[in-house]
C-alpha cells in the first residue's frame, strides 16, 4: 500500500496541483521520496463532466469536490488536493484543511488576440465568463461590455478565444503558471481592477479531522503566511456565501507583520459594488474575515443579498 494516496481531480490543472504537492512532500520527507511512496488517484467529479451551464447555475463550488470528499471520509484517499478557490466555506463534517502550499500569484489576466488591453477592447465587445466574480467587476468597469458564458480547462477557454467565442476572457495568472502557460496572458490586472477570488492561487490539502498519521506527513509542507491569509479570505465566505451567484472577492495580504484583507460584493450588473478594507493582527484572521463579511452584509444588505 502506498504510503500516501492524493485524491485530485484529473484536468491538466488540478493534475499540476497534485505533481506539486507529491514533490513537496518528497522533498520534506525522505521516506516518501521512494517510487511508490505517493500514489495519485483520480477521481472524476460532477463540474467535470462535459458542457455543463454556467456553475452558478448547476451547484456551485462543491461539484469540483464532493466526489473527492466522499473517497476521502470513506478511506479510499488519504488527503484531497483542491485550489482553495473551489472549496465551498463550509467543509464536509470530518474533514479539515491540513495544509496550504505557498501561494502563487493571486492576481487575474486579460487574455484575447484582439486587444492589448481591457481599455482597448472596443465598445460592446465580447467577453467569456462563468464567474459571478469577473463579470460584476467586468461591468463595474464597462458596462458596454457584453458578457458570454465560457467554460472548460484553461486551455479549452483560451481555444475557444481563439476560435471567436468571445473577444477576451480573464484567467487565473495562478492556473497559467503551473501550466506553464503565463506567456499567453495579454495584461496582468492589478488587484485594484479586479479583485481575486476568496484563495486565488493557493493550493489547499483536506484530510480527515482525526487523521494524525497524516497530518504530520503533510504539516512540513504548510506555508504559515498563505494559511493565514486563505482564513481570512475563508472565514468571509463563511458570512458571505449564501448563493453561488453572489459577486463575492476577497483578497488578504499580509504587509509588516499586519493582515490586510480587501473585500467586495456587487450586483451581477456591476452597478452596486460594496467595498471593505480590514486590518489586524495575524493571529486574528479569521476574526477579521468574518468581521469584514459582516460589514459588507451590513453595505449590501438585500440589494445583493436577497435570493
Amino acid at each position: 500500500m502506498a504510503g500516501l494516496i492524493i485524491g485530485t481531480r484529473g484536468s491538466p490543472l488540478a493534475l499540476a496541483q497534485a505533481r506539486e504537492l507529491k514533490e513537496r512532500l518528497a522533498k520534506a520527507d525522505p521516506a516518501l521520496a521512494s517510487d511508490g511512496a505517493i500514489e495519485l488517484a483520480i477521481i472524476k467529479t460532477s463540474g467535470d463532466a462535459g458542457e455543463l451551464p454556467p456553475i452558478a447555475e448547476i451547484g456551485g463550488k462543491g461539484l469540483f469536490v464532493k466526489e473527492i470528499e466522499e473517497a476521502l471520509l470513506e478511506g479510499r484517499i488519504d488527503v484531497a488536493v483542491h485550489s482553495i478557490k473551489d472549496l465551498p466555506a463550509a467543509l464536509p463534517e470530518g474533514l479539515e484543511i491540513c495544509a496550504v502550499l505557498a501561494r502563487e500569484d493571486p492576481r487575474d489576466v486579460f487574455f484575447s488576440p484582439r486587444a492589448a488591453s481591457l481599455e482597448a477592447l472596443p465598445p460592446g465587445a465580447k467577453i467569456g465568463t462563468g464567474s459571478p466574480r469577473r463579470q460584476a467587476q467586468l461591468l463595474a468597469l464597462r458596462p458596454d461590455l457584453k458578457i458570454v458564458p465560457l467554460r472548460g480547462n484553461v486551455e479549452t477557454r483560451l481555444r475557444k478565444i481563439r476560435d471567436g467565442a468571445a473577444d477576451a476572457t480573464i484567467l487565473a495568472l495562478a492556473g497559467l503558471k503551473r501550466l506553464g502557460l503565463e506567456r499567453e496572458a495579454t495584461a496582468v490586472l492589478g488587484t485594484d481592477v479586479m479583485l481575486p477570488a476568496a484563495g486565488q492561487g493557493a493550493i489547499g490539502v483536506e484530510c480527515r479531522a482525526g487523521d494524525a498519521r497524516v497530518k504530520n506527513l503533510v504539516a512540513p509542507v504548510n506555508d504559515q503566511a498563505s494559511e493565514t491569509c486563505v482564513k481570512a479570505e475563508r472565514a468571509l465566505l463563511a458570512v458571505l456565501e449564501g448563493s453561488c451567484r453572489t459577486p463575492i472577492a476577497g483578497l488578504a495580504e499580509i504587509e509588516g507583520g499586519v493582515l490586510i484583507l480587501r473585500a467586495l460584493v456587487a450586483t451581477l450588473d456591476g452597478t452596486r459594488v460594496y467595498k471593505v478594507t480590514m486590518r489586524g493582527s495575524l493571529q486574528d484572521a479569521v476574526k477579521i474575515g468574518a468581521e469584514a463579511g459582516a460589514e459588507l452584509r451590513a453595505q449590501a444588505g438585500n440589494i445583493v443579498f436577497a435570493a
